[in-house]
């Protein structure tokens, strides 16, 4: 039979284990869920007519700084449409142009540039998403939040407003908070 300090010892060596495989679990499903809102907000927004002509018949998504997230996203779009057009994801680098794109998810890491790259799509009609704290606030349209372990998301109207964009009521009741102004 194992002592009482060796089973003590033993849990204090597998906790930070254990702890780990419970984070990347966690991660593993918060990324799931935000592809496949991702995908589905899609189905929530009205593109301007002129901005879904101009992609060669694709809806495509780009992903900026969240690379386990693309990934994610096209597994969940394979063979699936938006807008009755089939969907490609787009890997965005620093520095690549964001031309073409009907959704730009922005990761955390890329954070300390969002207003940056808010500015790059302000006025265009591009559905922006990110997952930073008070990223509505730089310009971001739909913003992932994290509330008692769920996947929420706030929705900023003025910046969809000046990208043409329409998102629909059915999306905004589903929504945390809604930023009107």
């Amino acid at each position: 039979m194992v002592s009482v300090t060796r089973r003590l010892l033993l849990l204090a060596l597998l906790l930070p284990a254990l702890s780990a495989i419970a984070q990347s679990a966690g991660r593993e499903a918060e990324v799931k869920i935000k592809a496949a809102f991702l995908y589905k907000f899609g189905d929530f927004v009205e593109w301007p007519p002129s901005a879904l002509e101009r992609s060669g018949g694709r809806f495509t998504i780009g992903v900026l700084g969240a690379d386990d997230i693309a990934a994610e996203l096209e597994r969940v779009v394979a063979e699936r449409t938006i807008k009755g057009r089939p969907v490609s994801v787009r890997r965005i680098r620093r520095g690549d142009s964001l031309a073409n794109l009907h959704m730009l998810f922005v990761g955390r890491s890329e954070s300390l540039r969002l207003g940056e790259i808010m500015s790059a799509t302000d006025g265009q009609p591009v559905l922006t998403v990110t997952e930073t704290e008070n990223a509505l606030a730089s310009g971001s349209m739909i913003n992932f939040i994290a509330v008692d372990d769920k996947v929420r998301f706030d929705v900023a109207l003025a910046p969809a407003g000046r990208g043409q964009l329409k998102i629909s009521a059915r999306l905004l009741a589903v929504a945390r908070k809604v930023v009107a102004a």
